[in-house]
């Protein structure tokens, strides 16, 4: 389990370097919430929004995840855990304002960034209304 990476895996870095080139600034591996416990892969706080890019796997992909051989019981309970938990979080970011944008490893770093972008400067052009 310590071989796992929780951050800066390749496809959070492919995106992060796309977001950047198109002037976007940003928190890496950031609490949106002060109370919560979890981490987003991209934080934007002035516009409330949290992006996660998550690993076929480890969160249960519906086109890729294949249970495992070995030790099947715990692994595949440790994944329904990571999916509850992805719910939980979403509910309770977009109960605080949040935009939660989740993300699968397996799609293209291009179309992910391109989406950020967009969310971001129509919720920072919002803002900027007021």
């Amino acid at each position: 389990m310590q071989a796992i990476r929780s951050r800066d895996t390749k496809p959070e870095q492919l995106i992060r370097r796309l977001v950047h080139a198109q002037g976007l600034r940003y928190r890496v591996a950031a609490k949106p919430l002060p109370g919560l416990r979890r981490t987003a892969d991209l934080v934007f706080r002035p516009v409330k929004v949290a992006v996660f890019i998550d690993g076929c796997y480890w969160h249960g992909c519906p086109e890729h995840y294949v249970p495992p051989r070995t030790n099947s019981g715990y692994w595949s309970e440790k994944v329904a855990r990571n999916m509850a938990r992805d719910r939980d979080t979403d509910e309770r970011l977009s109960e605080a304002g949040w935009l939660v944008l989740r993300f699968w490893e397996h799609e293209p770093s291009d179309l992910c960034a391109d989406k950020i972008a967009v969310a971001v400067l129509a919720r920072r052009a919002r803002l900027n209304e007021f």
